[in-house]
């Protein structure tokens, strides 16, 4: 067990590390976005770009918008696995997190077994063979003047469900040890799992709290209300 906690740490470095890294593609997509927007709306920049088609045979605004989903595409294909090791997606179920941590390891562990991990194995399968097909056709933009070598883009997508299955498998690794592992490997895959939500008792303390002080707001007001109709009837009174 000790083992494969020590793969499940290099594969959440692998998630983690592309995901970080990703996250820099932010950066030349919103610089792609202004250049297109902005001149676009320019007289002189349209007139310029259009003798650049005649002459060259690409369009710069091809391009851009060529370019602003392929940077959204690799951000979206290399982040996904950092997303799930730092529980950033969003669940749907609301019961899960009403179950004690125990529970929430056991669903967590079923999913990946029988949803997960096959799904994963069969999308990074299918993406290589879209990228290899791509590859073979030396596949352009559907554009006749936007970007050549679109096989290079569609290679982010076995790449991206590949990091994604390595870390859900060392989220499963974890979750085994979690599970299965002595009272020091649970206690080492505890510290790394992100994916429990609050334990029952935090969430049935924070809802009396906020009902506690609901009903001493209520109460306050309520105050407030008396004394303001007693200042008026001695105001009368006078």
């Amino acid at each position: 067990m000790d083992a494969i906690l020590r793969v499940c740490g290099l594969f959440d470095r692998v998630g983690r590390t592309a995901g970080k890294a990703a996250g820099w593609l932010m950066v030349p997509l919103i610089a792609v976005i202004m250049f297109d927007v902005v001149t676009r709306k320019i007289d002189f920049t349209r007139l310029l770009f259009s003798e650049f088609t005649i002459r060259y045979g690409y369009s710069i605004s091809t391009i851009m918008q060529d370019l602003e989903w392929q940077f959204h595409a690799a951000l979206m294909m290399l982040s996904f696995g950092f997303g799930y090791l730092a529980n950033a997606h969003v669940r749907v179920d609301v019961f899960r997190e009403l179950l004690p941590r125990r529970k929430q390891a056991w669903m967590e562990f079923f999913a990946l077994l029988i949803m997960g991990i096959p799904f994963l194995i069969f999308m990074t399968m299918y993406g290589w063979t879209l990228f290899y097909i791509s590859f073979l056709q030396n596949e352009g933009s559907d554009s006749m003047t936007g970007l050549d070598y679109r096989w290079v883009i569609k290679f982010f997508v076995p790449l991206g469900f590949l990091i994604t299955l390595l870390s859900v498998l060392a989220t499963f690794g974890r979750l085994a040890a979690f599970l299965f592992g002595s009272e020091a490997q649970k206690q080492e895959a505890t510290s790394r799992l992100e994916i429990f939500a609050d334990d029952f008792a935090e969430l049935e303390a924070a809802r009396i709290a906020a009902e506690e002080a609901l009903k001493q707001e209520e109460e306050h007001e309520r105050e407030l209300h008396h004394k303001h109709d007693g200042d008026k009837r001695d105001g009368g009174e006078k």
